[in-house]
């Protein structure tokens, strides 16, 4: 199986680890196999980066032909739109129409760094001497690792490689074991936009295996992960020893606050959507429902109807609304998360169970689940579940709302929902959140930042800071007219020497 890019060409594993089996999580059908990378299949692709960055033509390539390459792969995925949708919701289970609202996302983002590559020449610094010249320039950081999730297989990938690209660098890519499926079709349209060998390798494979060998490499100069909080806990112990730079991503337990003057069933309705998305399975899905006490009652009961209500079936059937859990292991996690809340006390007010519909037996399908009088002691309101579990809290004023959206260790994403302008100014000033939606929930712009506070991670992703993460910035100092100090006088001409 040549799954492998390296160097610009598609090899096999060196090693003999045998492929890897990708399963389609509505029926745990087969939907391909691939080749499992090893630590010497990683050497490999990090020393084709390498070599690719030191002594080849990416790095110093000029940012529009860079841009325009870009564009190019931009073209191609649009081409591709609906063979790229169709495979992220048989690889991850989301509904179709997600996966094709993913592919026009990606290629916005990566059409937003085609445009940002040549959009900053450096600036020029006063120096305070006419005979001097003094800029700040930006280089690109050297090779990269980007090590991407399951839940937004190609989505995630770009808003890594995009940046990372349009600043001149080169990479070592990899998907997650799970859903590798997109990132192979992207590297083959890379390919086909006559991408410069070496420039970006693909290797698959776990992540204590491979993700390992690539945060540890002594020829990786910056690591950008997506994914959860104790490995990336690993991730920054591991590259601090080669002092990397690091990028991390590692999600978030995100309030949406109500308050009583909003608009009833808009806020039900987004708070549906925020919940159960993607099956929950999204890193800034609005977990935490925070409502005012004069509504909540009443919000409870609407949003417990609404939820059973929700249509599970197969991604591809445009009558469903939310699809399976990604793996049998991960819906197991989800469900140990149910048992314990209800063993610390919590009221399910709707699912907490597998459906019933025989159809869904094969797949790794939950109902989508509602607990109500929830507090902070409870486990699955501290720790991010990822999937299908809303947590309900109450709270009396402004105060107590912050106080309870502020009280986790995480701080990715947050909402608030009011009538009242001054209120939601005044919450969202005050969240400690990376991104805070006032009235809505889960829309995001390749021009914004997108990262958290705490635990949720460090770095920005997205935006001109997304750019960043992936420079160096140089000052270089030119004295056009210079002429000796004289600090040092030198050998005195006579008396004591």
């Amino acid at each position: 199986m040549k799954d492998l890019f390296i160097d610009g060409h598609w090899v096999a594993s060196v090693g003999a680890q045998p492929g890897r089996t990708v399963l389609n999580p509505y029926d745990a059908s087969e939907l391909a196999t691939v080749a499992e990378a090893d630590p010497a299949d990683v050497d490999a692709a990090v020393t084709a980066a390498r070599r690719a960055f030191d002594g080849g033509p990416w790095r110093t390539t000029c940012a529009r032909e860079r841009g325009e390459l870009l564009r190019k792969l931009s073209g191609l995925l649009v081409r591709d739109r609906e063979e790229l949708a169709r495979t992220e919701s048989l690889d991850t289970g989301k509904t179709l129409a997600e996966g094709r609202t993913d592919v026009d996302d990606i290629v916005a983002v990566f059409r937003y760094y085609a445009n940002l590559a040549d959009a900053d020449a450096g600036r020029v610094v006063d120096t305070g001497n006419p005979h001097a010249i003094s800029r700040v320039v930006h280089e690109p950081v050297g090779v990269c690792a980007l090590i991407a999730p399951w839940n937004y297989p190609l989505l995630q990938m770009s808003w890594k490689l995009a940046p990372a690209l349009a600043a001149g660098n080169t990479t070592v890519i990899k998907p997650s074991e799970v859903t590798p499926l997109s990132t192979l079709h992207l590297v083959r349209l890379l390919e086909e936009a006559e991408l410069p060998d070496g420039v970006v390798n693909l290797v698959l494979g776990g992540g204590p295996t491979v993700g390992s060998a690539m945060v540890s490499h002594p020829g990786v100069d910056l690591v950008s992960f997506t994914g959860g909080l104790a490995t990336g806990q690993k991730i920054m112990a591991a590259a601090a020893l080669g002092v990397k730079r690091v990028a991390l991503e590692l999600g978030g337990k995100n309030p949406n606050v109500v308050f009583a003057d909003a608009d009833f069933d808009t806020a039900v309705d987004y708070a549906l959507s925020a919940a159960f998305f993607h099956s929950g399975q999204v890193c800034s899905a609005g977990s935490r429902l925070i409502v005012q006490d004069t509504i909540h009652d009443a919000f409870v009961a609407e949003l417990a109807r609404r939820a059973d209500a929700i249509r599970l079936g197969n991604g591809l059937d445009d009558a469903t609304e939310c699809g399976p859990l990604v793996s049998a292991e991960h819906r197991d996690k989800v469900e140990r998360y149910i048992a314990q809340a209800l063993a610390e006390g919590a009221r399910l007010v709707a699912g907490g169970h597998r459906p019933h519909d025989p159809g869904l037996q094969n797949g790794y399908f939950l109902r989508p689940t509602v607990f109500a009088d929830c507090d902070a002691s409870l486990t699955v309101v501290r720790e991010e579940v990822f999937g299908p579990v809303l947590t309900v809290e109450r709270f009396r004023d402004e105060n107590e709302a912050v106080q309870l959206a502020n009280d986790t260790e995480y701080g990715l994403a947050g909402a608030v929902w009011t009538g009242d302008a001054s209120v939601a100014q005044r919450v969202a000033g005050a969240l400690r959140h990376g991104t805070v939606w006032i009235n809505d929930y889960h829309p995001y712009l390749p021009q914004a930042e997108w990262g958290g506070f705490g635990k949720s991670g460090i770095g920005r992703e997205l935006g001109p800071s997304g750019l960043d993460e992936y420079r160096e910035a140089k000052h270089i100092y030119h004295n056009i007219r210079p002429e000796p100090m004289r600090w040092f006088a030198g050998p005195a001409t006579g008396g004591d020497q």
